[in-house]
């Protein structure tokens, strides 16, 4: 991996990690520094979300302070110039799930286009 795709991977895994902060969270004005405006996700539940939805979920404290999410297994590659997939495994109080998100370099910075993940045993 060259030295820019590593850069863009560690973007791209920074604002992953940001989004998953409790704090980040909260504040729906930081959620949406790191969410495209044309961001969808298909929950582990199935259900389709865009951005005005995922604030509502990030907002109302799904991720507590005091049981942040558990992260392993995060890689990430470069698809094209600017854009980034990330899949990890995340634990969330014993909601365990595979995820996966697309990043896209922006005039504003990274930002997540995509997201999916599927629940596991």
């Amino acid at each position: 991996m060259t030295d820019e795709s590593e850069r863009a991977v560690q973007a791209a895994v920074d604002g992953e990690m940001r989004l998953l902060d409790p704090e980040v969270r909260a504040s729906p004005a930081r959620v949406l520094e790191l969410l495209d405006p044309d961001f969808t996700e298909i929950g582990a539940s199935g259900r389709r979300w865009d951005v005005e939805s995922i604030l509502t979920v990030t907002s109302g404290g799904s991720v507590s302070p005091e049981s942040p999410v558990k992260v392993s297994k995060m890689s990430g590659v470069v698809l094209a110039p600017g854009v980034v997939h990330l899949t990890y495994f995340a634990d969330n109080q014993g909601r365990r799930a595979w995820r996966s998100s697309l990043w896209r370099l922006t005039e504003t910075g990274w930002r997540m286009y995509f997201h999916q993940g599927t629940l596991t045993g």
